[in-house]
């Protein structure tokens, strides 16, 4: 069998196209997936208990069920409630919703880390709960848990492959189209792998030098 890039890489501005975009909706679901995780994590450790029995079942929902399903309930399921979403936002709301409960459980693992006797130091200096959780519990909580933070976002960015399936433009879809062309699948989805492989080392990169920078860094962590 001989093998011919040359007829891939010749599609070169598609493949970058949906490299960006497979960048970008990782970026857009990163944000409001921690986000999510951070807010749940926060009612799952200490939270009313009717809060953390919802957001328990919403954890163990999503954390139990194939990504795949979830985007297909979102894209296809939500029209028969006279919820329509284009391919993309589609992709970010599963993309966040998957994130978030996996961020959930990483981020109350750090926020229950967090030593009995610094919380209290916090509250007897006048701290109100918000201020307590903000500004000593939150920062070195994510500094803690942030290498799991780190690769579960990668995780995430692989597995917007799948959002391809709805025809979202990122670099699955665009790898799967040019295979459909020239009937180079074999060397289609190698470029592929190995740009999916080069996404995620600068994405992981990027977010261990983002983490300690602007994140959590200027707090100091606890022992």
């Amino acid at each position: 069998m001989s093998l011919d890039f040359g007829a891939v890489l010749a599609e070169w501005p598609q493949l970058l196209r949906g490299a960006a975009f497979t960048l970008g909706l990782t970026a857009v679901s990163a944000v409001l997936g921690v986000g999510l995780g951070v807010a749940c994590g926060w009612a799952r450790a200490w939270g009313p208990a009717w809060l953390r029995a919802i957001v328990g079942v919403y954890v163990e929902l999503i954390r139990n069920t194939p990504f795949i399903v979830q985007l297909f309930f979102i894209f296809f399921g939500l029209p028969s409630l006279g919820v329509k979403l284009n391919p993309e936002i589609a992709s970010v709301i599963a993309m966040v919703v998957n994130l978030g409960a996996y961020a959930a459980e990483i981020a109350r693992a750090g926020i229950e880390g967090t030593p009995r006797g610094q919380i209290e130091a916090a509250r007897s200096l006048a701290m109100s709960e918000a201020q307590v959780f903000l500004r000593v519990v939150l920062p070195p909580a994510l500094a803690r848990v942030w290498p799991a933070m780190t690769s579960q976002i990668v995780i995430v960015m692989l597995g917007s492959a799948v959002c391809g399936q709805i025809a979202a433009q990122e670099l699955s879809y665009f790898a799967n189209l040019i295979q459909s062309r020239n009937f180079r699948a074999f060397e289609s989805f190698i470029v592929a792998t190995a740009i999916y492989l080069a996404l995620s080392v600068l994405l992981r990169q990027t977010l261990n030098w983002l983490g300690p920078k602007w994140i959590f860094g200027r707090v100091p962590q606890s022992r």
